[in-house]
């Protein structure tokens, strides 16, 4: 009996030392949604392609950048729902230090990306700019999986491995988005949901 109290004091410990240094408030389910966004977000991206195709047009690349915005835009308000949500579930604070530098850690990959983006946009070289989204997201996962959830790093390696294969096969790259942002979204969302939230 004595064993199994010392045993349980020692999780408590533990799961107490992991959330003064990790942000576990993140939900499984802002990711499947995030996923969710991209996907549609590639489907009328693909739709606005075919069409300015049939017309002997070009893609507004405006255009599909505003796309891209959005779903990051849904996705942060999203996450936000979310997360407030398992955080006053779990009687966690949802906004503290912890969270504060993990925010940091993801912002800098994510701006620096963005305008590196967008001076792509600016000089015409568009066939880059999916692999860099992919690339700089998947470089801010990996940043931040020190302050969250491990399997953030195992995302983030998977978005740049997708990011340097489309820079290598251009033509392809909104089909890499929509597997990057969308379908890993969703199958890594969907296993934290299980793994952590339901708990």
């Amino acid at each position: 009996m004595e064993q199994k109290e010392h045993l349980e004091a020692l999780q408590d410990i533990r799961s107490m030392m992991q959330r003064s240094v990790r942000f576990l408030s993140l939900s499984g389910l802002s990711g499947v949604f995030a996923g969710i966004y991209a996907l549609v977000a590639a489907g009328l991206a693909y739709h606005h392609i075919e069409e300015q195709a049939s017309q002997g047009a070009s893609a507004n690349s405006m255009y599909l950048f505003q796309l891209a915005a959005a779903c990051l835009v849904l996705a942060i308000i999203t996450a936000y729902i979310f997360s407030l949500r398992k955080a006053r579930k779990s009687g966690l604070k949802l906004w503290d230090e912890t969270a504060f530098t993990a925010a940091i850690s993801l912002s800098i990959p994510l701006v620096v990306g963005g305008l590196f983006c967008i001076a792509m946009i600016r000089m015409n070289i568009y066939g880059f700019v999916a692999p860099a989204m992919l690339i700089f997201y998947g470089l801010a996962l990996v940043n931040v999986s020190q302050h969250t959830y491990p399997m953030m790093r195992q995302l983030g390696i998977m978005e740049i491995v997708l990011g340097l294969a489309s820079s290598f096969l251009l033509g392809y790259g909104l089909i890499f988005w929509a597997i990057g942002f969308g379908l890993l979204h969703v199958v890594y969302g969907a296993y934290m949901y299980f793994k952590f939230d339901r708990e």
